[in-house]
């Protein structure tokens, strides 16, 4: 299954509405998620296995969805790089 990287940015006065939604709506995306908030950064940040971009976004409380980004990402092996360079 696909892999994404999320980066949901919120404000300072969002915050606690978007932890609360998480919370509600969506707490295994909680348990998953990195926050920056307590260092001024209030961004969530995770990694998410997902069918595609727009899943993932599902997962946010609505009113953070079109402020973050989601980046399908993939391992690339050392092997991967060797045979980039032919």
């Amino acid at each position: 299954m696909p892999q994404f990287l999320l980066e949901s940015p919120h404000t300072k006065e969002e915050c606690l509405r978007a932890l609360d939604e998480l919370v509600d709506k969506e707490p295994t995306l909680l348990k998953e998620s990195w926050f920056g908030c307590m260092s001024g950064d209030h961004t969530e940040y995770a990694t998410i296995e997902a069918s595609n971009e727009s899943e993932v976004r599902g997962m946010l409380p609505e009113f953070l969805r079109e402020k973050a980004r989601v980046v399908e990402v993939t391992k690339i092996t050392p092997e991967e790089v060797r045979r980039f360079h032919m």
